[in-house]
């Protein structure tokens, strides 16, 4: 479970840019959860993500995963709570090294490293099974470099390193909005099915009202660093895209500009 409680963020305090990121933030989001965040660009959405994955520090509140106080702790410390896929493909991983490099850095993230080989044949087996899984033929390049990869496979691979470790929150930073619609539809079914197999607590920042209302059981809406709207069950399945921009408009009281949200 995270339970987020009165989060304040401000970014450039006490100079002419100072913003209020997010201001007084708090969400309790259940445990195996999968939850879409819109809002429009500076909304706060990446600012939310970035608190729980450690990343930005809040100036008041508090932040619990599970039942650890996580609120204070570095990037570092939580790296075996949270796990994160960011927009940009080549972000998340290193393209000099191969996918089963890749692979075993990622199975390691929040523990100790020694001294111990990394990369045993057991573990390149239990790697190349992940990855068959994902039928994109990628099981016979793992010695590949990962920069070899299209934006969409370095995706669906970066989606497998992020469930390797066994991280109770996984966190999507749009990570299909710099894809192509085929490949990002396939990014998405992928990520419905790992977030539901391995019964992930889930928060994917997308623009896309679309996406916002296909997938995960619950939608929040930010707008100045506030959440303007949480919606779930029942109220939820009634929803339509339009229904939202409708809402959006209103809250911002202004005409929509075309580039905000995206309707696709």
């Amino acid at each position: 479970m995270i339970n987020v409680e009165n989060i304040q963020v401000v970014f450039g305090k006490g100079t002419p840019l100072q913003k209020q990121a997010l201001n007084g933030v708090s969400l309790i989001i259940e445990e195996g959860s999968f939850v879409t965040v819109i809002g429009s660009n500076g909304a706060g959405k990446s600012t939310l993500l970035g608190v729980l994955a450690g990343d930005v520090l809040p100036s008041g509140g508090r932040v619990t995963i599970g039942t650890t106080d996580v609120t204070r702790k570095s990037t570092a410390s939580r790296a075996g709570l949270v796990a994160r896929v960011f927009q940009d493909p080549l972000a998340g991983s290193c393209g000099a090294l191969s996918i089963e490099e890749n692979l075993a850095l990622a199975a390691r993230r929040g523990e100790s490293r020694g001294l111990t080989p990394a990369l045993g044949s057991k573990r390149r087996e239990h790697f190349r099974e992940r990855i068959a899984d994902l039928n994109l033929g990628l099981e016979n390049r793992m010695g590949d470099r990962m920069d070899l990869l299209s934006g969409g496979q370095r995706q669906a691979v970066s989606l497998v390193m992020a469930t390797l470790a066994g991280s109770e929150v996984l966190l999507l930073d749009e990570h299909t909005a710099a894809l192509d619609p085929g490949m990002a539809e396939f990014i998405m079914n992928l990520t419905q099915k790992i977030v539901s197999e391995r019964k992930l607590t889930t928060l994917m920042v997308t623009h896309s009202m679309r996406q916002a209302l296909d997938f995960g059981h619950r939608t929040v809406m930010l707008h100045g660093g506030e959440i303007v709207l949480d919606v779930a069950g029942d109220s939820r399945k009634t929803l339509e895209v339009e229904d939202l921009i409708a809402m959006f408009r209103r809250i911002r009281g202004q005409t929509l500009d075309d580039d905000a949200l995206l309707i696709g």
